[in-house]
């Protein structure tokens, strides 16, 4: 069931991504060498919860924290523990928040520190393909003018895209269909439409596109060990073409 949002229901998803927005930006200051990780998560927890809302990734399908923090070769769904972030990493934070039965989901790739070039560039070919891909998230476009975008402006630096995880529709739940590749063919897939709201979430590889899944049965690794970088932004596809909606409340 892939569902369109009433203006209201809009309004309702974009303060909770507004929420998840502002989380990062909070945290932002904080990554940094010598950061444990775990405080991290602590302090988001503590600031959505000061924001009248909940953790949405908390106890998601048995999952333990507010955040996902995803340390260099961590693609995605890293637990935060004990790790102490040193210089020259790069580290993804997903985070996600729910108020009013509506839900909101952001990530961002963060430099700790000073990174090399390759690592700076992995991480600015990223957030070009994620707004690449929301370029083409206009009523009357496909799923796969999406995938096609992101994948396309990614290879054509030399970098991979993982398969095995996608972005999604969002709402009343925080996944919801239709599932959204960062990968495909222009014109295929599922026809968009204006009201639909759906996070789209390129993750891509400094080295080969395979991955697998640590021993926590959560943690998604590259199979080379070469760094990876993710983000993500929840919009709303609208008459006029996408609209962000994860935005901080200063924008």
């Amino acid at each position: 069931m892939v569902y369109t949002r009433s203006p209201r229901e809009v309004d309702k998803i974009s303060r909770s991504c507004q929420i998840v927005a502002d989380t990062l930006i909070m945290l932002e200051p904080f990554v940094v060498p010598g950061a444990r990780v775990f405080d991290l998560d602590k302090m988001a927890e503590d600031f959505i919860l000061s924001q009248g809302a909940r953790p949405a990734f908390k106890g998601y399908m048995g999952f333990p924290a507010t955040l996902c923090v995803s340390i260099e070769d961590a693609v995605v769904h890293g637990i935060p523990g004990k790790e102490i972030l040193t210089d020259g990493q790069i580290v993804g934070i997903d985070c996600g928040a729910e108020l009013d039965g509506y839900y909101g989901d952001h990530a961002k790739s963060f430099a700790v520190g000073s990174i090399n070039p390759d690592k700076q560039k992995l991480l600015t070919v990223t957030r070009e393909s994620l707004m690449k891909g929301i370029e083409q998230a206009k009523p009357g476009n496909y799923v796969g003018d999406i995938g096609s975008a992101v994948q396309v402006h990614a290879e054509r630096h030399g970098f991979s895209v993982v398969r095995e995880l996608v972005g999604h529709g969002i709402g009343t739940e925080l996944h919801e269909e239709p599932q959204i590749p960062n990968y495909g063919r222009a014109k295929q897939g599922y026809k968009l439409r204006a009201g639909m709201c759906i996070a789209i979430e390129p993750m891509i590889n400094a080295g080969v596109k395979e991955v697998y899944t640590a021993q926590d049965g959560w943690t998604i690794l590259t199979k080379d060990g070469k760094a990876s970088a993710h983000f993500e932004h929840t919009i709303a596809i609208t008459e006029n073409g996408p609209k962000i909606l994860s935005v901080g409340t200063h924008g």
